[in-house]
């Protein structure tokens, strides 16, 4: 492991700052690394989750959001403890439970 910005590992410090909202691009500046080099870092970080977590997400499907809506939801997935992708889940989940999906739709309209 390597101490970085106060992190026990990159890969620590990686996950901190995309918890609080901070781009790949910042944080790649900030640590003195490429991009492509946080991404491998978030990636190895997921595929070290629990077998739990790992049966969950094979039942799951995906659905792709624009890097600049999961950018935008970070900082609010990171105040609820969850990463922006279950932030979605819920999201979407709670306005099929509450039957918001017309309301919300018909205000965007």
């Amino acid at each position: 492991m390597k101490p970085t910005l106060g992190y026990p590992s990159r890969t620590a410090a990686v996950l901190a700052l995309s918890a609080l909202g901070t781009s790949r691009r910042e944080i790649a500046r900030r640590i003195g690394i490429e991009e492509s080099t946080v991404a491998a870092l978030e990636h190895s970080a997921r595929r070290s989750l629990d077998p739990e977590r790992r049966r969950a997400d094979a039942t799951m499907r995906t659905v792709v959001f624009p890097v600049e809506i999961l950018d935008r939801l970070r900082a609010h997935a990171a105040a609820r403890r969850c990463s922006a992708n279950e932030l979605c889940r819920r999201i979407v989940e709670t306005a099929l439970d509450d039957g918001l999906i017309d309301a919300i739709l018909d205000d965007v309209q």
